[in-house]
């Protein structure tokens, strides 16, 4: 059987020198783009995703209410309409959840003996490096100059 669990983050306190080192990274993307900086520092990602979560709870109980409503006053076009409303916060709910709990997949990333595959295992274009690997890259060979 396929291992099916699904890997949380954990925060785990950074050390000194790795704390200096991110300071010094913060510092470099300021210095290099304020704009981006002051962007990348006032969004949260998994906030805005917590919200539409719970807008899509919202929305599926609003939808439950119209197709009870619907059965009060016998209207199929009410009942139809509060169905499409409990659907679309459900997959908006649904859709937002995983970035909303910060949970990660795990599953195979990495290039195989075929060549390039996608999250799912299917030829196709290689994933790209993540943000932090491109950032910490770009840092040293700025600083190993």
């Amino acid at each position: 059987m396929a291992d099916c669990t699904a890997h949380l983050e954990v925060d785990v306190p950074l050390s000194e020198h790795e704390q200096r080192l991110l300071e010094q990274i913060e510092r470099a993307l300021v210095d290099d783009d304020p704009k981006f900086a002051s962007t990348v520092r006032t969004s949260d990602r998994r906030q805005k995703a917590r919200r539409k979560v719970q807008l899509g709870a919202v929305l599926v109980v609003i939808g439950l209410a119209v197709m009870v409503g619907g059965v009060a006053l016998p209207s199929v076009l009410v009942g139809v309409l509060g169905s499409l409303i409990s659907f679309g916060g459900l997959a908006l709910g649904v859709l937002n959840y995983q970035a909303a709990t910060g949970a990660v997949e795990n599953g195979p990333t990495a290039a195989g003996p075929g060549g390039a595959t996608t999250a799912r295992g299917k030829p196709g274009k290689a994933r790209r490096q993540p943000m932090k690997d491109r950032l910490e890259e770009r840092f040293r060979r700025r600083y190993d100059q």
